[in-house]
């Protein structure tokens, strides 16, 4: 059975691979992110890599249980490339991920079948040589409380193995901790019973 907070994506980038069809080759990437902002910086950077390409095709995926994902044509007939590419990361279940496809034209046009065959196999194969790894989705929570209960908030973060992301200790105390999402009701059920300490979901 599968766990309701795991998903999969890849450890690292991949090592560019080259697809070839009727004198057209076609490079295939794969790059986990985490955010949309991630990804211009990949496109330029291949960009300048192959300057003379005709198409940087791709598909990303974000998010675990919100998803966001875009496949771009990039001047390639409608549905061609980003789709197959896209249909690809769908197949093995990951998310977190950007396949980016660049293409030189050979002087044979392949036809839409041959172009969606093309690049289907190019992010097949980039995909194939990626590192799949699982990975927890957390929750952020803020636990406040004040000074005096300071060691009965750190037993249960230890009991709980929660990990905080950050803490101040001022008159008031704050401290950012984060959990699998499966472990939640558990983790504010125990912090309910602590007298003068609030529990919340992050916003």
């Amino acid at each position: 059975m599968k766990s309701e907070d795991i998903y999969k994506t890849i450890a690292s980038p991949t090592e560019e691979i080259l697809f070839k069809e009727k004198n057209s080759k076609f490079f295939g990437y794969a790059f986990p992110i985490s955010e949309e902002a991630e990804i211009k910086p990949i496109l330029e950077t291949l960009r300048k890599k192959f300057p003379d390409a005709g198409h940087f095709c791709y598909a990303y995926q974000i998010g675990s249980t919100d998803i966001s994902y875009r496949a771009n044509d990039d001047g390639e007939p409608s549905n061609s490339a980003g789709m197959p590419i896209y249909g690809q990361i769908q197949s093995k279940g990951l998310t977190n991920i950007i396949v980016v496809v660049i293409r030189y034209f050979g002087g044979t046009k392949l036809g839409v079948g041959g172009l969606i065959s093309a690049y289907r196999t190019t992010a097949q194969m980039s995909l194939e040589q990626a590192e799949i790894i699982e990975k927890t989705i957390d929750i952020h929570l803020v636990i406040t409380f004040d000074y005096q209960n300071i060691n009965k908030v750190m037993r249960l973060i230890k009991e709980k193995n929660l990990t905080i992301v950050s803490q101040s200790m001022e008159m008031a105390c704050e401290i950012e901790v984060t959990t699998r999402k499966g472990n939640l009701p558990e983790v504010q059920a125990s912090f309910e019973n602590l007298f003068g300490v609030t529990l919340k979901l992050k916003a």
